[in-house]
């Protein structure tokens, strides 16, 4: 197995661990991961093909859908509601 396939397993571990904490214990976990996840995918398309790396993107929109249609949200000028 391939050293990155191996990271990209780690960081879904990790991203499982942070999902189990209170919202409010999320946010700087959370931003790591959301920072490191185009780090992995870049490398497992360098490493087994773009239709990887495509699984991959739409593993992690689907993962943080909702804090990026907040940052989407504000982007486009939308006060934003921050449910939890």
């Amino acid at each position: 197995m391939s050293r990155s396939v191996v990271i990209a397993a780690l960081w879904v571990v990790l991203a499982s661990a942070v999902a189990f904490l209170p919202m409010r214990l999320q946010m700087l976990p959370g931003l790591g991961l959301l920072i490191a996840a185009p780090v992995v995918i870049v490398w497992l398309g360098i490493d087994h093909g773009w239709i990887v790396a495509l699984v991959a993107v739409l593993a992690l929109v689907s993962m943080f859908r909702k804090p990026l249609g907040y940052v989407w949200g504000r982007m486009r000028g939308q006060p934003g509601e921050r449910g939890e």
